[in-house]
């Protein structure tokens, strides 16, 4: 599952990873979300491999023509297409999302693998986790503040729906805290 929950049970320090503060103050929940890897970096090898050999396969009986030299620029862009796209993909796979929750504040920081740092903050006790049928099938969005952010968008529509009920207890569990 593409999420970690960071585990702050005993109160130990926090994790020296973290992409957000809040003074000196340990969260009392914090997650790590990121893309699903589906090709690891073996696969990656064996795909070019097995392409390059399947596309040379036909050139055999042309060794030695002048169709050889007419096709051969064609496999090579192909392979070198492929080359291309999968590691781009891995780049993009760099996305990471996390949410942390204070008693009195909240966070969500976006380290794009491309792009700025983005970053939200709010009252945890005036956020609303909602859930929408579009763009795409169970879309979630944070609103508190004067902002509405989106939340895993990457993540499989079973995942978000798991994801929002564990924050909406979350957060009754931090209503309840704080109000007693």
């Amino acid at each position: 599952m593409p999420y970690k929950r960071i585990d702050l049970t005993d109160r130990a320090s926090d994790y020296p990873e973290a992409l957000s503060h809040y003074g000196d103050a340990i969260p009392v929940y914090r997650v790590l979300l990121w893309p699903h890897r589906s090709l690891p970096r073996g696969g990656f090898v064996f795909i070019i491999a097995v392409t390059s050999a399947l596309l040379l396969l036909p050139l055999l009986p042309l060794l030695g023509t002048q169709a050889l030299w007419g096709l051969l620029p064609f496999l090579i862009l192909t392979v070198a297409l492929l080359w291309y796209f999968l590691m781009r993909n891995y780049r993009d796979g760099h996305l990471i999302e996390e949410l942390s929750l204070w008693p009195d504040h909240m966070a969500l920081v976006r380290k794009n693998p491309h792009g700025p740092r983005q970053s939200w903050t709010a009252n945890p006790h005036w956020v609303a986790v909602e859930r929408h049928d579009a763009p795409v099938s169970n879309y979630l969005t944070l609103t508190g503040g004067s902002r509405e952010v989106e939340l895993g968008a990457f993540l499989t529509p079973a995942e978000r729906l798991e994801l929002k009920e564990e924050l909406e207890h979350q957060l009754k569990f931090l209503a309840v805290r704080t109000s007693s």
